[in-house]
């Protein structure tokens, strides 16, 4: 059966880490974290110029309880996020 929150991950591999959990693991925690970075994300590369229509991006929290989020990202703005990666690596700093 399709699951339609998993539209653009059918591809997928099977992740043992995510159907393992642990007893006394706070998961719900790092997939809020990552619940609420996830539009940040999106928010900052929008505010940076960056065309976000196509952007996908969903919250998930590891075998750990960390939160991730995983990003789809066209190739195109994948090029143009590296590039602003590197201007801002030349510089040195992060804010």
């Amino acid at each position: 059966m399709h699951d339609p929150e998993d539209a653009g991950f059918e591809n997928e591999a099977f992740d043992p880490d995510d159907v393992v959990w642990v007893h006394g693991v706070d998961y719900v925690a790092g997939w809020r974290g990552a619940a609420d970075a996830g539009p940040e994300l999106a928010d900052a590369l929008a505010a940076a110029g960056f065309d976000t229509t196509g952007l996908e991006w969903r919250a998930k929290a590891s075998a750990d309880g960390s939160g991730a989020v995983r990003l789809v990202i066209s190739a195109a703005a994948a090029h143009d996020l590296a590039a602003v990666v590197r201007a801002v690596a030349r510089l040195g700093k992060v804010s």
